[in-house]
């Protein structure tokens, strides 16, 4: 009976203990200073961040489906010669293909033209009209890899570093060790918006905390209608009303917490105030009116459209608001058949939004405190893919992105792929490279950024090698 009952007062202890070891271990490593404030405004870890940052928040605009590299930022004029030809087998044996198996391969060459733009010279091509008016702010690189060539794992790769679901993102990681420098709006925001060929669902999961308090996963706000479901009070209740209910819950939840000291529940308490403090902020957040009609043509955006135009300039609003993550999904980049068509509509709808949000964070003052991100979650194949007209495949051996804002060499190209531009072979930049880049800007150093989480330090960049792109970064001496 002695056995039996020592073996429940355990069991009743773990329990008692929110989430057990676990739970312990993960509250020692947020340190006493985050947990007492997270029902407050969270502020960060209070050892972060590890140095100077050069930025304060990260803008990512992710072109989800993959844009085509060889249209856009990559100019392959070996390829436009050949165009039409078999493939040189040198390049694609043995290579993940992941829709053209079997099939003879063959050479397709650039379907636009591509100049000289800025006093960089940066090439771009004309699908992107807008963007080569930024050359000089951009910094392109050509030598993109991932490791992922389907589209789900790969955006899960690029948000989370690995392809395993469940893992934190990049903005919850963001989020996590140095919090939002406001206090009525999330720290993490994330809006789509379509517009093209065959959109891609993307999944929530996508900004998920993973195993990190579910209070740093990111909060979608909707692009048309209430940018966020029940922001209102139903009718009849009163502001008041609903401030005595939140603090009431919070009271109970507080309560009970002085005795299990789970930290989902402080996420849950923080939570009903955020809620509660967003019924104000966000009716101000996407009420424009207070925008001058040169900023809402420079970005092309009717408010309340649903665009990706809206959504970029809601994404300067929230920034000014002190958010520290902002992720843009356009979904429609997907381009296996007549490419040139979706190119096209895929422009059209996010090309001038681009530059206006690198020009109007520019003129805010805003930009040398802002990393902006663009790219997709792969490129494309260099061969003929013909469905309805000529399109291309997935590709994950190189491709282009590009970074603007604080920190980041302006009108600058890094990187490059062969002369057929399947692989990257010049300064290749790996996801985790990009990942360890970021959180560099951020003051965060990826390699000491962990959390213990079964029994690994776990980190956005993984276990494998990782460096800081360096040779983007301006005038930077805290890297060695």
């Amino acid at each position: 009976m002695n056995h039996h009952a020592s073996d429940l007062n355990r069991r009743t202890f773990l329990a008692r203990s929110g989430l057990g070891v676990g739970s312990a271990a993960l509250m020692n490593l947020i340190g006493s200073e985050a947990a007492a404030s997270s029902v407050s405004n969270y502020r960060g870890l209070a050892a972060l961040p590890h140095f100077a940052p050069r930025v304060k928040r990260v803008i990512f605009l992710c072109m989800a489906g993959g844009p085509s590299h060889l249209e856009s930022f990559d100019y392959k004029p070996e390829l436009a010669r050949i165009s039409g030809r078999p493939m040189p087998e040198s390049f694609t044996k043995g290579q993940p293909i992941a829709q053209l198996q079997g099939q003879e391969l063959r050479a397709q060459g650039p379907l636009t033209r591509f100049r000289p733009h800025g006093e960089s010279g940066q090439m771009i091509s004309d699908f992107f009209p807008h963007t080569a008016k930024i050359a000089d702010e951009i910094c392109i690189v050509r030598s993109m890899v991932t490791e992922q060539i389907n589209h789900d794992p790969a955006h899960t790769f690029m948000n989370t570093g690995t392809a395993i679901s469940g893992r934190p993102s990049m903005g919850a990681w963001a989020t996590y060790g140095l919090g939002s420098e406001g206090a009525d709006l999330p720290g993490f925001v994330v809006m789509t918006s379509v517009g093209g060929r065959n959109p891609q669902p993307i999944a929530s999961r996508q900004w998920s905390a993973g195993f990190l308090p579910s209070r740093f996963q990111g909060v979608e706000f909707n692009s048309a209608g209430d940018p966020v479901h029940y922001v209102g009070n139903p009718r009849g209740i009163s502001a008041a009303n609903q401030r005595e209910l939140v603090d009431v819950v919070q009271r109970l939840d507080s309560h009970r917490n002085q005795k299990i000291n789970n930290p989902e529940i402080d996420a849950r308490i923080a939570a009903y105030e955020m809620a509660f403090r967003m019924q104000a902020s966000v009716p101000k957040l996407v009420d424009v009116s207070d925008e001058p009609q040169h900023i809402l043509d420079l970005y092309g955006a009717r408010p309340g459209d649903g665009s990706f135009a809206s959504n970029c300039l809601l994404a300067r609003r929230l920034a000014q608001r002190g958010v520290r993550f902002i992720h843009l999904y356009h979904r429609g980049w997907d381009h296996h058949g007549d490419l040139v068509k979706h190119m096209h509509t895929c422009t059209r709808h996010t090309d001038q939004a681009t530059s206006a949000l690198i020009t109007d964070l520019k003129q805010q003052g805003m930009l040398d405190d802002t990393l902006v991100i663009w790219g997709g979650e792969f490129g494309r194949t260099p061969m003929f893919q013909g469905k309805g007209g000529i399109g291309r495949d997935h590709h994950i051996k190189g491709f282009s992105m590009w970074l603007a804002g604080g920190g980041i060499r302006p009108g600058m190209t890094y990187g490059s792929t062969d002369e057929l531009g399947y692989h990257a072979v010049e300064n290749i930049v790996h996801v985790r490279d990009l990942h360890a880049t970021m959180l560099h800007q951020l003051g965060l150093d990826h390699n000491r950024f962990s959390v213990k989480y079964q029994g690994l330090d776990m980190r956005l960049t993984g276990v494998e090698p990782a460096r800081v792109v360096q040779g983007i970064l301006a005038n930077d001496v805290s890297v060695g």
